[in-house]
């Protein structure tokens, strides 16, 4: 599904924040090969061929919009934003100090929020835009140790329903992609038998390819998804069943 391909469209300029590793890697490749002009927003790391880098804190509101700046400098306006730069700082809930949680939520939640007002502004101007989200299954699951990670990724929800209310009348869309289990490296460097305890967990009885998650993404970034959203895309095998 090329988005740049879309009912004649001209190349659209996509940022996908963390496009260093693992999902996000996987997002702008795919939209490389379908032709659009790549950009992301991380903090270290080799990028893909073809995608254009500003090194960005998601914790920083001057950074983040200084990296935009470089990016629409570069290539031109924003037509579609994948929010994905994400951490992790898992510990039990007893264990878990107000920087666990603060740090997690700035990242996750509120760096998400900055990039998406950034965005907006443009996409407004345009009448037109694509947001995606990434989410997680944890966000609507849950899963111990993960309370500030799945609080974030929860919260992501309610950002794109009221970004729906608010821009769905100037051709923007804000849709979310909870992924499940995905096999990366994280997930690679798991004990055979937790592996094991998680695949049997899924109906689908396998972790997911990073290029399956980036083909969700590209449906709901694309034309042909234009009255999809505010609505949560599970890529899970069926661990999460719509929770």
């Amino acid at each position: 599904m090329s988005g740049a391909a879309d009912n004649g469209r001209d190349q659209r300029v996509v940022v996908v924040t963390g496009a260093n590793r693992g999902i996000g890697r996987a997002i702008a490749e795919r939209f490389v090969a379908a032709g659009e002009k790549v950009a992301t927003i991380y903090r270290s790391g080799d990028l893909p061929e073809g995608v254009f880098g500003a090194v960005a804190d998601m914790r920083d509101s001057a950074a983040v919009d200084t990296a935009f700046a470089s990016i629409e400098a570069e290539l031109g306006p924003v037509q579609v934003l994948v929010a994905n730069a994400g951490v992790t700082k898992d510990t039990l809930l007893m264990r878990m100090s107000d920087e666990d949680f603060a740090d997690v939520l700035d990242v996750n939640l509120t760096g998400t929020f900055r990039c998406v007002r950034r965005v907006t502004k443009n996409m407004v101007r345009g009448r037109y835009g694509r947001i995606v989200l990434i989410s997680s299954v944890v966000g609507l699951y849950g899963s111990p140790g993960q309370v500030n990670y799945a609080s974030s990724k929860a919260a992501l929800v309610g950002m794109a329903r009221s970004v729906t209310r608010e821009l769905g009348g100037r051709g923007i869309t804000c849709n979310v992609v909870a992924p499940g289990y995905i096999d990366t490296a994280m997930t690679q460097a798991l004990p055979e038998a937790t592996q094991e305890k998680y695949r049997a967990a899924i109906p689908a009885g396998r972790f997911a390819q990073p290029e399956e998650v980036a083909a969700a993404v590209e449906f709901v970034a694309s034309d042909d998804a234009a009255y999809i959203s505010g609505a949560v895309i599970p890529v899970d095998g069926g661990l999460g069943m719509g929770h």
